[in-house]
């Protein structure tokens, strides 16, 4: 039962870490993408064309970035629901040992 216990801390742990981690990378991808616009308005040499395909390359990278987020979480959930039944069934079987 501790180490039920001790396993779900370090992966409530290991989440916290990757949300920030994740937020962090987050604003700087915001950050980049706003120098990327400023720069391809300003930049009166770089084709349409060019400037279309960056566009495009930046909203990829943001929209896998989103599902990366959204596959993580989902994970993490499973791991959770993992820990929840296992800690469930060893109640359980406590409290079937005692009755006994």
């Amino acid at each position: 039962m501790e180490n039920m216990k001790i396993a779900k801390q370090i992966i409530d742990y290991h989440k916290t870490a990757f949300d920030n981690t994740f937020d962090t990378f987050s604003v700087v991808q915001e950050q980049m993408e706003k120098m990327v616009n400023n720069f391809l308005q300003q930049a009166s040499l770089i084709p349409e064309e060019t400037k279309e395909a960056i566009i495009n390359w930046v909203n990829f990278y943001k929209n896998g970035q989103v599902e990366f987020k959204k596959t993580a979480d989902k994970n993490y959930e499973k791991v959770t629901q993992y820990f929840n039944k296992q800690e469930i069934e060893t109640i359980s079987n406590k409290k079937a040992k005692k009755a006994k």
